[in-house]
């Protein structure tokens, strides 16, 4: 089942990438009492994700922040490393990094999805979502190859 508005979002295990390196943080601790602006890349430094999605956030992280979003968090199904390393190199400290290395947040969400056509075996869809204090207020899934309603842009139309 596909989680949908209104729903609480379920708890998983994530690593944020800090400075310091990987810090395990459960989903529910993490989105407790915040709203966050939350968004999903099939992978980082893939085409469309390092061209478009991941920047966008970044051009847009102030307007997201000014229209009360508390924190703007990325997730994919990469380990901490690599989204530390895709935030050093295209992302800003505006961008909170979780990695869903075993795609089990993904799958949590129903948001899973097969790119084993491409190499890249068991993936997440490309999504956004705004969580307030752990539930879905907003969520948007892109139909596949489509960049779209997960943008920084839409989301701000949301706000």
């Amino acid at each position: 089942m596909t989680i949908s508005k209104g729903d609480k979002l379920p708890d998983v295990a994530l690593v944020k990438a800090t400075a310091d390196g990987p810090d395990k943080v459960q989903s529910a601790d993490y989105f407790a009492g915040k709203k966050v602006a939350l968004f999903c890349v099939p992978g980082a430094f893939t085409p469309t994700c390092s061209a478009k999605h991941l920047p966008g956030y970044v051009e847009k992280a102030a307007e997201l922040k000014a229209k009360g979003v508390d924190e703007i968090a990325c997730t994919a199904v990469n380990d901490a490393f690599v989204l530390s390393a895709w935030n050093k190199s295209d992302g800003s400290e505006d961008i909170t990094m979780l990695a869903d290395g075993n795609a089990e947040f993904a799958s949590a969400l129903g948001l899973d999805a097969d790119f084993s056509g491409f190499g890249m075996g068991k993936r997440a869809q490309r999504y956004s979502m705004i969580v307030d204090d752990g539930v879905v207020s907003e969520i948007n899934v892109e139909e596949a190859g489509q960049f779209k309603v997960s943008s920084a842009e839409h989301m701000l139309g949301q706000l």
